[in-house]
């Protein structure tokens, strides 16, 4: 079987089932990238992945993870006015992250072209929010793709990377969630050699400064160059409609996934109203919205999340007196949510109840499902760092998390975890519950994230004084989105907080569970600023390195039965998956999932947690 970097490099065309986000490193490769960045963040770290499956002695292009979304975007930008194609990629919140630097680069001249790729995630199905990005680009003046397959997300890169070369700008290719994960068999092209890479940055390209005057001139420029791109999505036809005989006078303006969806549905309707499908949804093409307006008596909208659409073809269709009803979005769920077919075949029921053949939509029954909650992997060293942490805490304390695996903690057993943000800013959302409060607070950072967003709040809260807990969970890689390298591979976290002169910084391990204890406690008695360190490798990312290694060793926990007393405190306060608690009180453990790791001994009273004989 061909290795996935094999694939993406071979050099004839051809033919291959692959991911979304799979599909956009091969369109990388065919277009001469030279240059990709990003900050991991689901839905697009197989991105990255796919990226890493390529040796780096034959991967065409320089990668990096960087710091955050906006440094992979400046390092991205730099090499782009250095006259490289460049790309830099992350996820929905990462664009607020990003913004101060995104915000400007339709004003700028970027001689070598700069493709964004941004993994929208409606649904939140992996993110704090489900926000529509669609608003800031409109604001910014970024020409947007928005493809609704795997193949298109190959086709739209390659159409980004063409457009911004061509005109010196940067463009934005909107995926969303299925988009980047589903699978597809995709036609790939010829891979030609790639160009050597350029040294060209000449401040004669810009101006580069947008101070004054010169701001509103480039301004003026980033207008012409949305009309460039009108005329780009008619050259490659990248609106398109799809007629039926059938129609009625009916039609739907859609785009992404939304569109699949809606193909599914027409298939069991007796009028198929005629669909127009936008490929680039900023800058609208006006004229083929006016043309498609102007041919039918009804038309509806059907977009995910916010009305952008919906509202800049109201206006389209008041400034140019047509009459066509449009239809958008009728009640607050059409706000909410993905378009799935299910929800694309009620809102079309209720716009057109003539349109189905049974106009009457009865909820299928509703099996109940076992409740699979969000845990933390076997012998996760968080677990135990919760375990011993909860022990320091009263009940009268106020906890803040963090975005990672840490913020897991929230849940029982550990209800550790009372106000989630976004990242980095547990230790300013920290400092301001401090102020004038008799209550103690404690701050939960993990490590990527330290480094991500973490250490603006922590200099502000040495800065101003204010009195405040920070753990900071380092298990030494990006866990939640793929174990992906962070700067803490070379930068001692400890050092960092010693050199900015926090009085005390105190460490260990979290399977040392009583010292860290000890710690949370003397640390809590302080005033002023003051971390732990609660420090244990990935033990998902270690283990499986170890299981690859020669005469690898598999341990198990075994329960003493006749030790067992069935406090329960291993299910209860510990909380580890592995622990099966029957009907009739006793404990068993699941050896599938038990990786022998003993984090889980401290927490039996009567000591009844033990190993149990070794497996190779």
């Amino acid at each position: 079987m061909k290795k996935l970097g094999d694939i993406l490099m071979g050099n004839e065309p051809f033919e291959e089932i692959l991911m979304g986000n799979e599909a956009i490193v091969r369109a990388m490769v065919e277009t001469g990238t030279k240059v990709v960045t990003s900050y991991p963040g689901s839905p697009t770290p197989e991105i990255a992945a796919a990226i890493n499956s390529i040796p780096e002695e034959k991967r065409p292009f320089y990668f990096e993870f960087s710091v955050n979304e906006k440094v992979a975007s400046e390092v991205a930008f730099g090499a782009a006015v250095n006259g490289n194609l460049s790309c830099v990629f992350f996820k929905s919140v990462g664009l607020n992250v990003a913004l101060d630097t995104v915000v400007q680069f339709s004003l700028m001249n970027i001689i070598g072209g700069l493709v964004i790729v941004v993994g929208d995630d409606p649904g939140a199905n992996s993110s704090q929010n489900e926000q529509d990005n669609r608003n800031v680009y409109h604001m910014a003046r970024l020409i947007v793709f928005e493809p609704a397959s795997p193949k298109e997300a190959y086709l739209y890169y390659k159409y980004a990377a063409e457009f911004v070369k061509k005109e010196h700008t940067a463009a934005v290719l909107r995926l969303t969630t299925h988009v980047c994960h589903a699978r597809e068999k995709v036609g790939f092209d010829k891979f030609n050699p790639p160009p050597l890479f350029r040294n060209d940055f000449n401040p004669d390209n810009g101006p580069y400064i947008p101070l004054t005057s010169a701001a509103l001139d480039m301004k003026g420029k980033a207008i012409q160059k949305l009309k460039q791109a009108q005329r780009f999505a008619r050259t490659k036809q990248l609106n398109t409609i799809v007629s039926s005989d059938t129609n009625q006078g009916l039609g739907i303006i859609t785009s992404g996934l939304t569109y699949l969806s809606v193909l599914d549905i027409l298939e069991i309707t007796q009028v198929r109203p005629d669909i127009l499908k936008l490929g680039m949804i900023n800058p609208l093409d006006e004229q083929i919205l006016i043309d498609f307006l102007s041919s039918h008596k009804q038309v509806l909208i059907l977009e995910e999340l916010d009305n952008i659409l919906e509202l800049q073809i109201k206006a389209l269709a008041f400034d140019n007196g047509i009459n066509t009803s449009i239809i958008g979005k009728v009640d607050d769920d059409d706000f909410i949510g993905e378009y799935t077919p299910d929800k694309t075949l009620k809102k079309l029921g209720t716009v057109w109840p003539e349109l189905v053949l049974d106009p009457i939509y009865e909820d299928a029954e509703v099996f109940d499902v076992p409740a699979r909650p969000a845990q933390m992997c076997p012998g996760c060293g968080h677990r135990s760092a919760f375990f011993a942490i909860k022990k320091a805490l009263s009940a009268s304390d106020i906890t803040v998390a963090d975005i990672g695996c840490h913020t897991l903690g929230f849940m029982p057993p550990y209800n550790i975890g009372e106000i989630l943000m976004c990242m980095g800013a547990s230790t300013g959302v920290a400092s301001g519950l401090s102020l004038e409060n008799s209550k103690r607070v404690v701050a939960f950072l993990g490590d990527s994230t330290f480094f991500h967003a973490g250490l603006p709040g922590i200099i502000n809260a040495v800065f101003n004084r204010h009195d405040v807990t920070l753990i900071v969970m380092e298990n030494g890689t990006t866990a939640m989105t793929g174990h992906q390298d962070h700067a803490g591979k070379s930068i001692s976290i400890e050092a960092l907080l010693n050199g900015l002169g926090i009085e005390q910084v105190l460490s260990c391990d979290t399977y040392n569970q009583e010292r860290l204890t000890d710690l949370v406690r003397q640390s809590m008695a302080h005033k002023g600023l003051s971390v732990v360190i609660a420090r244990h490798p990935c033990m998902l990312k270690l283990t499986r390195a170890q299981r690859k290694k020669p005469g690898y060793v598999q341990k198990h926990i075994s329960i003493d039965q006749a030790a067992c007393t069935r406090t329960h405190d291993c299910v209860g306060q510990f909380g580890c998956p592995t622990f099966i608690r029957n009907k009739d009180g006793r404990i068993d453990i699941n050896l599938d999932l038990c990786i022998g790791d003993g984090s889980c001994r401290p927490s039996c009273p009567e000591q009844a947690v033990g190993f149990d004989k070794e497996e190779k």
